[in-house]
């Protein structure tokens, strides 16, 4: 029998062929080796090849865009451009890690990024401070402490850092110098210290704990506590304050729905409990997610057992109670894990967010976007399914100039 065989030139190019191909293959070997624990194969952070318009581009019009906190990256939506993804930046810092709060300074151009442990079983914390010019880190803090949701006054001078909610018997709140990442004073609000709001007046801060069914009101300038809400039907979870700080709007361990209470005299006013619905939940609390809208005349809260938001009219508290107006059908349930989670648990359990306009209002850990107007979803962004950090910075000729909380707050004049 006769072998033909080719050319010495041609087996030459065989072999570097060959060669070449195990040489990709042995690397995309290695890449997925080392793919950290816990991530999903539907990456939220996996770079797009279309993602390529900068915020910072010059622009004849104001521009508002979404910006979305999936561990491992920070994506850019254009609220004006469909919910358009424009951008993904990684943040390596956060990957198989858990981000646990976001805040946003405009007037510097910041923003603030906690992760990690929550305290506790889950250990220490850090923080990361994010040029929104440079698109980079500036530095990262480490903690001997654990972190949570936190926010920072209006001038940008302090940012109230809680413990973390698996401190479950500490009620301490780090004030924190947002130039260094440094902790310079400490505050006691609720027990387990987890969710954190300022006002819009800069004037008081909202101290709330996992493990407490009262919201601790600080004085700002002096750290002094100036009063407390509650007690509640049951512990504390997100919740929300209108501009004039007169009314905070909470969702409850527990609770379908939502409660209202004074913040002139600690009163808890009314009890919303959504109608037509049960509770049965895999979460402790079915309402993990509530925002008031800009002009303070609704409140969306979410339902995490039925894959819902609801709606009440809230016009005319606190003379009369909130009342429901409607329901509104989520593309998806909550089940599941946020991808990337490589500390503590994460669940979906739900977040709920206006956009600055009141025009949108955006699902954490649902992924989907409700118009205001019509009162329903009319897109789902994806990273969007893998997180509950979300909130909103403006751009005005290549600068920020003004950003959303998480919270969805009464923050324009009615």
């Amino acid at each position: 029998m006769t072998v033909h065989r080719p050319p010495a030139e041609a087996r030459r190019k065989v072999a570097v062929a060959v060669l070449a191909t195990s040489v990709i293959v042995g690397t995309v070997a290695v890449v997925l080796s080392r793919k950290a624990p816990g991530k999903s194969r539907a990456d939220p952070c996996r770079p797009a090849p279309t993602v390529a318009r900068d915020p910072r581009a010059p622009s004849s019009t104001d521009r508002r865009y979404e910006y979305v906190f999936p561990n491992g990256c920070i994506q850019i939506y254009d609220i004006d451009d469909g919910h358009a993804l424009i951008r993904i930046i990684p943040l390596p810092e956060t990957e198989n890690s858990n981000v646990k709060g976001v805040a946003a300074h405009a007037p510097t151009a910041t923003l603030y990024v906690s992760f990690g442990g929550d305290g506790g079983k889950d250990g220490d914390g850090s923080l990361l401070k994010f040029s929104l010019l440079d698109e980079r880190v500036v530095w990262v803090k480490r903690y001997d402490h654990g972190i949570d949701s936190m926010a920072i006054t209006p001038d940008g001078t302090k940012i109230y850092m809680p413990a973390g909610e698996e401190e479950k018997s500490s009620r301490t709140w780090y004030i924190v110098d947002p130039t260094t990442g440094n902790d310079v004073e400490s505050l006691s609000g609720g027990k387990g210290p987890h969710n954190t709001v300022v006002g819009l007046s800069g004037e008081r801060v909202y101290l709330a704990g996992r493990e407490d069914t009262t919201i601790y009101v600080y004085d700002v300038a002096r750290s002094s506590l100036v009063g407390t809400i509650g007690p509640y039907i049951g512990t504390i979870r997100p919740f929300s304050v209108n501009r004039a700080e007169t009314l905070v709007y909470s969702t409850h361990t527990g609770l379908l729905g939502f409660q209202m209470g004074s913040i002139s005299d600690g009163r808890v006013l009314y009890t919303a409990r959504v109608e037509g619905f049960s509770h049965d939940s895999p979460f402790t609390t079915p309402s993990h997610g509530i925002s008031l809208s800009p002009d303070e005349r609704e409140v969306y809260v979410i339902d995490t057992a039925n894959a819902y938001v609801h709606v009440f009219d809230v016009s005319r508290v606190p003379a009369s109670p909130p009342s429901q107006v409607a329901s509104i059908k989520l593309s998806s349930d909550f089940s599941g894990q946020e991808a990337g989670c490589g500390t503590g648990w994460c669940g979906r359990i739900g977040w709920l967010q206006h956009s600055r306009d009141g025009r949108f209002v955006y699902v954490g850990d649902g992924g989907d976007v409700i118009d205001t107007r019509t009162r329903r979803v009319v897109t789902t962004l994806a990273s969007l399914r893998e997180t509950r950090k979300m909130l909103e910075i403006d751009w005005r000729q290549r600068a920020p100039f003004a950003a959303t909380p998480r919270e969805g707050l009464g923050y324009r004049d009615p």
